[in-house]
């Protein structure tokens, strides 16, 4: 028998950890993995703060789901003890299967498989491990429980998953501009017509909260320079994986080296068992170790990781880059370089990044008036204010070495 524990938050203060098959799952090593792994991939290098992990995430969600079920339960909005377990164990476990540096490398381990399948694949696992309690949990988070509302406390545009990250990567990263009134918006939930719900005279709090979420993507999570190394990162593994392929020399651990080469991009039982041992240092392990591969490519870009060695420079860009430009930068890469034409695109890389902060068009966000009826968000609030919220904003990233 577990003893009932208490985690001391930075953010939230004492967290309770509820029941004994919670401390369970989150003693199991598949959960103990995301202590080493970085909620903000390599925010750090830019917010040195920025070193939390999402262990910290998970049970500060977890916090919140908890506080919004009683709220929510003080309304007379019916939740079985069974289903309030299940939702706190859902979103628990909803980013278990992130790989290293989160976001960062997302497809880069294993190709066309998000962390959200990974995520479910060993939510199954674990449910055939504990004997399937875990299959209410499992239903909630597919959204094939037929309480709707529960699924949105998961995930929808205004989630606990969505008020935590806020709130915590403003505090680690030092950001006062993401921080978000947790409280006070969980406080104004509700439920109608089985759909998750915010009262009327929280218009403003919602407001706020995706203004702090636009003005979180565009100035830390999209931050040029930390969004450069987390590319750069992206490129060594994809170079490592190249030369792999290729036959060629590289020192890896089987581990990894397994992921490598699958190209396939199918997580068998086999591979998803290795992934769930890969962490942030297997891959500076690595990075630590390539500098001084023979391979230039490599060496070089791991290097800049390693040691935050600004030898690229990332422009972030309102307007397409001209292909002028970029031919030009190309020309002078290869003259200053020992590298061929086909490796350019290591070096040398063009993308946009798109950003929407409130889709109407998705899962949108209710009010609920005091007549009882709802109206969409957007449809309430300030049209000047929505403008900005509601539009795709698109910028254009363009790395390329130092000249």
């Amino acid at each position: 028998m577990n003893k009932l524990k208490i985690i001391n938050d930075p953010i939230y203060g004492f967290i309770n950890i509820p029941d004994e098959l919670i401390y369970d799952l989150i003693q199991h090593p598949y959960f103990q993995r995301l202590r080493r792994i970085s909620q903000m991939g390599l925010s750090y290098m830019v917010y040195p703060g920025a070193m939390h992990t999402r262990f910290h995430h998970a049970i500060g969600a977890m916090h919140l789901m908890k506080t919004a079920i009683n709220v929510l339960k003080f309304k007379d909005i019916e939740i079985t003890t069974e289903e309030e377990q299940a939702a706190l164990i859902a979103i628990l476990l909803h980013d278990i299967g992130h790989g290293p540096f989160s976001h960062a490398l997302e497809y880069s381990i294993i190709d066309n498989v998000s962390h959200e399948d990974i995520s479910l694949r060993l939510m199954h696992k674990l449910n055939k491990e504990f004997n399937g309690k875990l299959d209410l949990a499992i239903d909630i988070f597919t959204g094939k429980y037929h309480k709707t509302f529960l699924k949105e406390l998961i995930s929808s545009q205004i989630d606990v998953d969505r008020l935590d990250y806020l709130r915590r990567d403003s505090f680690y990263s030092g950001v006062v501009e993401g921080q978000v009134n947790s409280e006070r918006l969980i406080k104004l939930m509700n439920v109608q017509n089985n759909r998750l719900v915010i009262d009327e005279k929280g218009i403003y709090s919602v407001e706020k909260f995706i203004i702090s979420r636009r003005l979180m993507y565009w100035q830390v999570y999209f931050h040029k320079t930390g969004l450069m190394f987390e590319k750069i990162l992206e490129k060594i593994l994809k170079r490592a994986k190249q030369l792999i392929q290729e036959g060629k020399p590289v020192e890896m651990n089987e581990q990894l080296r397994k992921m490598f080469e699958n190209q396939q991009g199918i997580l068998s039982d086999e591979n998803l068992e290795i992934y769930t041992h890969l962490d942030d240092s297997d891959i500076l392990y690595h990075l630590k170790k390539w500098i001084n591969h023979p391979d230039f490519v490599l060496s070089y870009l791991s290097e800049m990781i390693i040691h935050r060695k600004h030898l690229n420079k990332m422009e972030l860009s309102n307007e397409p880059i001209a292909g002028e430009k970029i031919d030009i930068i190309k020309k002078k890469t290869l003259q200053n370089f020992p590298i061929q034409k086909k490796d350019l695109e290591y070096l040398v890389f063009y993308h946009p990044i798109k950003h929407l902060a409130y889709n109407k068009e998705k899962n949108p966000i209710l009010l609920l008036k005091k007549d009882n009826s709802l109206i969409e968000f957007s449809q309430a609030t300030d049209k000047m204010n929505m403008v900005a919220l509601s539009q795709n904003v698109e910028k254009y990233a363009f790395c390329h070495p130092k000249f």
